[in-house]
């Protein structure tokens, strides 16, 4: 079975004048407008956006190593395999993260089906990983 092209691809040619699959510009002005009189630009750069992403992502990373210790931590807490799956407290992440992230969609609609889709692998994974931890624990005698 092959792969059906990508939803954009027909409007991805490449400008006149422009060899395909040329990368965009980083320190020139934008190209495109949004049609959205309200929109607000967050930078005048696709060069200072995508240093603002790297900045955004090294605390993304730093925060996210954070939650992984505390996720560790929860170990010691567990009896058993499905107290470390936790289903019930899985589901009260996803319904708090997309109500987090409603709040929000105002600036990029979608974004509750975005943290909820992360927010599922980031948690499959960590509950993983847990299951591994669980493994080098032991229970505390009485």
């Amino acid at each position: 079975m092959s792969a059906s092209p990508h939803p954009l691809a027909a409007s991805v040619a490449a400008a006149p004048g422009s060899p395909a699959g040329d990368e965009p510009a980083t320190h020139t002005g934008p190209v495109r407008r949004f049609k959205d009189p309200h929109y607000a630009e967050v930078e005048p750069t696709l060069g200072e956006l995508r240093g603002r992403i790297d900045a955004l992502d090294a605390q993304i990373v730093a925060l996210l190593a954070e939650r992984a210790q505390c996720v560790r931590d929860a170990t010691r807490f567990k009896r058993d395999a499905f107290q470390v799956a936790a289903p019930a407290r899985q589901a009260q992440v996803f319904a708090r993260v997309r109500t987090l992230a409603q709040a929000h969609e105002h600036r990029f609609p979608g974004l509750p089906d975005v943290v909820e889709a992360t927010y599922r692998t980031l948690v499959a994974r960590f509950v993983a990983c847990e299951g591994q931890f669980f493994e080098d624990t032991e229970p505390l005698k009485p």
